[in-house]
C-alpha cells in the first residue's frame, strides 16, 4: 500500500474536515457523539458524498468469520473511515482503535474528530496507513 494518500482520498478528507466544522460551529462542544454522527453524516451528504454510517465490518480470525463484528462510526465515499468522538480528551485507544479499524477494513487514510472541544480543528487526527499523522 502506498505511504501517502492519494490527492482524492486527501480531497476527501479535507472536505470533511469542513464539514465537521460547519457542525461544530453551529451546535458547539456537550453534545452527545450520536447528535454528532447524525449530523456530521447529514452534512457529508449535502457536499455530495455517499456515507455509510454504522457501516458493519467483518472480522476473519484464523478461519473464524465474525459478521458484522464492529460497526465503523462513518466510511466516506468508501474510502476514508471516520471514528467520531465527543470526549473530554482523545486518549492513545482512540488512536489505535482507529489504526485496527483502517487495518481491518483495508484502507488507508482515517480521521479521528473529537466534537467534544472548543475549537474542533485542533482536535482532529489523521491516521494513515496505520501511523498518526497530526
Amino acid at each position: 500500500m502506498r505511504s501517502e494518500p492519494t490527492p482524492h482520498e486527501n480531497e476527501i478528507a479535507a472536505k470533511a474536515i469542513g464539514c465537521a466544522i460547519r457542525v461544530h460551529r453551529t451546535l458547539g462542544p456537550g453534545l452527545l457523539e450520536s447528535i454528532y454522527e447524525t449530523c456530521f453524516t447529514h452534512e457529508l451528504a449535502k457536499v455530495g458524498f455517499e456515507v455509510h454510517r454504522q457501516k458493519p465490518q467483518r472480522i476473519v480470525y484464523e478461519g473464524i468469520v465474525l459478521e458484522d463484528a464492529l460497526r465503523l462510526d462513518l466510511v466516506v465515499n468508501d474510502i476514508v473511515l471516520i471514528e467520531v468522538k465527543a470526549v473530554e480528551k482523545i486518549q492513545p485507544i482512540h488512536k489505535a482503535q482507529l489504526r485496527t479499524y483502517l487495518k481491518l477494513a483495508n484502507r488507508r487514510l482515517g480521521l479521528l474528530i473529537n466534537f467534544n472541544s472548543e475549537l474542533v480543528k485542533n482536535d482532529i487526527h489523521r491516521v494513515v496507513n496505520g501511523e498518526v499523522t497530526d
